[in-house]
């Protein structure tokens, strides 16, 4: 068992995330014993309770609980050097890279797929974050996240090549300046056809756990959104632009429309569901981003439709290329 350590925040982590900082140097903490030792206020920042999600500055003392060295040892690198991450299988390599849309100097942008988690959770050991390292190519550290995706939505997800870039991208997500555009599929049509949705949200604790909920003293939730195709009137292909990015918002407002995104149970349980052959994986796509690059303008990146959901417009006879950008004729 190690003693209590106080560390000292260097320069280039300025900026890093406090639960990124701990995985850095105790790899082998995982989250849940991190947010535990949070809890308990054994791991403070300038003598203070912290969060996970804080931003940590340079020249900040973190204090580091006794940790069993066997399990948590900190794996130390050289000055200027990164520390020596576990080797990845050539398989998994072989999948990260699959999902590439864009890569330049500063930005890599990929495809992620349904079911697979941006980063590693409760029960989780398969991930995003965890592949990153077959990102690596001839760089001194792996590319890092800079916002995240739901395990079961698909689509666009941006990462920063270096500290620098990242920390840049990190504030464009930050500052909104970011257009997102989502695809959905819904079971029935809203009515209107287009608008806004502006409906709170708050988080609540039910016996099933987390879950995100209406609420109008809860956070401002902004979504535009239009109907891009029909199936009758038992599904619509939606697209949704986000002005906002609370946690689970497309979601939650498509069920305050009275159209649940088809696959979704927990938000529209069994009315997210259509009759037939259609899939019951959840039918939420980033299709497209538009950020601010690092070395200046912009880029625009789109991911064509995860495989279940191909299958789903094919059934329904709506055709990707048949979309038109329907927020520039609303003005929005």
């Amino acid at each position: 068992m190690s003693r209590v350590q106080h560390l000292i925040v260097s320069d280039d982590e300025a900026d890093l995330r406090l639960d990124r900082w701990f995985k850095a140097h105790f790899p082998g903490l995982s989250h849940g014993q991190l947010e535990k030792h949070l809890r308990k206020g054994d791991i403070r920042v300038d003598k203070k309770r912290s969060k996970a999600s804080d931003r940590l500055a340079a020249g900040q003392t973190v204090r580091v609980p006794p940790l069993p060295d066997t399990i948590y040892k900190p794996v130390k690198a050289e000055r200027g050097e990164a520390a020596a991450a576990p080797k990845l299988a050539d398989q998994d390599i072989a999948e990260i890279r699959k999902m590439i849309l864009h890569m330049d100097e500063a930005v890599i942008v990929l495809n992620k797929p349904a079911g697979l988690p941006t980063q590693g959770g409760s029960g989780q050991k398969r991930h995003v974050d965890g592949l990153l390292e077959g990102l690596r190519f001839d760089y001194p550290e792996k590319p890092r996240l800079v916002h995240r995706l739901d395990k079961d939505t698909s689509g666009v997800l941006v990462l920063g090549r270096t500290r620098q870039a990242a920390k840049y991208l990190a504030e464009a997500f930050k500052r909104r300046t970011t257009r997102k555009i989502y695809w959905a599929l819904l079971a029935g049509v809203p009515k209107p056809r287009e608008g806004t949705i502006s409906y709170n949200l708050n988080k609540i604790v039910t016996a099933n756990g987390e879950k995100v909920v209406v609420d109008r003293d809860g956070q401002k939730a902004i979504t535009d959104y239009a109907v891009i195709e029909m199936a009758a009137q038992k599904a619509a292909w939606v697209a949704f632009k986000p002005l906002t990015g609370r946690t689970h918002q497309l979601r939650v407002h498509a069920v305050a429309l009275g159209t649940p995104i088809v696959g979704d149970g927990k938000y529209g349980g069994p009315e997210a569901f259509l009759e037939g052959v259609i899939s019951k994986k959840m039918h939420l796509h980033a299709r497209e981003i538009t950020i601010s690059h690092p070395d200046g303008g912009e880029i625009t990146v789109a991911a064509p439709l995860d495989k279940h959901m191909e299958e789903s417009w094919k059934l329904l006879g709506f055709h990707e290329n048949d979309y038109e950008d329907p927020f520039a004729e609303m003005g929005l």
